[in-house]
């Protein structure tokens, strides 16, 4: 086993030679594997937090200190899969200027790369809905941002325009179209910012990042048992989570299929969603959020977009390429991707009316 790997669960209390890990799953950000201790069945999460994109792991660890007192105190049945103390209680372990976590691993449990059921898109927004309701009461003021203005679609267009102006005259003739399609949907910024503002549009603790493989299934039912990663929980609006699952669920194939003509809108995805979240936040949500469950799939595909198309022009110094064109790539793949949404407006609109109505 790494030398650092057992320092680091020196600091929980696991003696060496007690213990194997090996590498587990499949997350670009951080360093995660699974450990086991000779003679007990419990088994362990054990992660690096990529300090590039999380400049201050301290705020991971205090937003899932609070939001876990609140859930321990309010929904004691509710499993939420925070972080291990260390022995002389920290919320996670520094050696070699690497910050560590350390969570139970939950067993009989599989999370997905991919969606192969519609009941899979039900159950992850169900999971991902039941979090945010059950935080309805907690004070999102208390979080702190583990990644300032991640979700905020003023600064990534903010940070597209810049681009635009800095970028090498040779990327910005082969996006040239797609520069010109993201300035054509800048409508997308002032709906947003219509509505920023509305006390009828709240602030409420979001996970923010959730893609399917964020969730776990138990393997035997195929029910959802809780949502995992929650390094980017904080507060947002309602847009951020359910928008996410819109971009990430809808297409059978990833923001990185070069063949435009496979992506396009798998309907009764978009349906299991609406139902799943509903399920749980509809009572919660105020009108305004009603009239924006459309919205927050336009809202995150664009963003991402942008982003993607921003990182193009920047040289790539953000999101990791395996070839020169991949990010323009990407930036097409989500602007299809969108165009497929406003096709299928009237059609998913009136599945939304439907949901809200039962």
């Amino acid at each position: 086993m790494d030398t650092i790997i057992q320092n680091v669960l020196k600091e929980y209390g696991f003696e060496p030679l007690q213990i194997a890990s090996m590498p587990f799953g499949s997350g670009h950000i951080n360093t995660t594997y699974l450990v086991s201790q000779e003679g007990h069945e419990q088994q362990f999460i054990l992660q690096s937090i990529n300090q590039n994109v999380f400049k201050n792991p301290l705020i991971i660890a205090e937003n899932v200190r609070l939001v876990g007192s609140y859930l321990k105190e309010h929904y004691p049945e509710y499993l939420f899969v925070g972080s291990i103390p260390t022995e002389d209680g920290k919320e996670m372990a520094y050696v070699d200027e690497i910050y560590w976590r350390l969570t139970r691993f939950i067993p009989n449990s599989v999370a997905f790369d991919t969606l192969s059921d519609p009941q899979q898109a039900f159950e992850a927004a169900e999971q991902f809905g039941r979090l945010s309701k059950l935080l309805n009461g907690f004070d999102v003021s208390l979080l702190k941002p583990s990644i300032p203005g991640f979700h905020d679609l003023n600064l990534r267009y903010q940070q597209f325009k810049e681009a635009v102006e800095k970028a090498d005259p040779n990327l910005q003739t082969r996006a040239a179209s797609q520069i010109e399609k993201a300035l054509r949907l800048t409508f997308i910024v002032d709906y947003f910012n219509s509505y920023r503002s509305s006390s009828d549009f709240p602030d409420r603790v979001m996970h923010h990042d959730t893609k399917i493989s964020n969730m776990l299934f138990d393997k035997t039912t195929g029910k959802g048992i809780c949502v995992i990663d929650l390094d980017t929980l904080m507060a947002g609006k309602f847009i951020s989570d359910l928008g996410d699952m819109m971009r990430t669920y809808l297409c059978a194939y990833s923001e990185n299929e070069k063949d435009m003509d496979k992506i396009f809108i798998r309907i009764e995805y978009f349906e299991a969603i609406v139902k799943g979240y509903l399920k749980e936040m509809g009572p919660i949500l105020t009108a305004t959020e009603k009239d924006l469950i459309l919205f927050s799939g336009k809202y995150l595909i664009y963003m991402q977009a942008l982003r993607f198309l921003t990182d193009y022009l920047n040289g790539d110094i953000y999101y990791p390429v395996s070839y020169p064109e991949q990010n323009l790539v990407r930036t097409m793949n989500q602007f299809k991707l969108l165009s497929e949404f406003f096709n299928k407006e009237k059609i998913l609109q009136s599945i939304v009316d439907k949901c809200l109505s039962n």
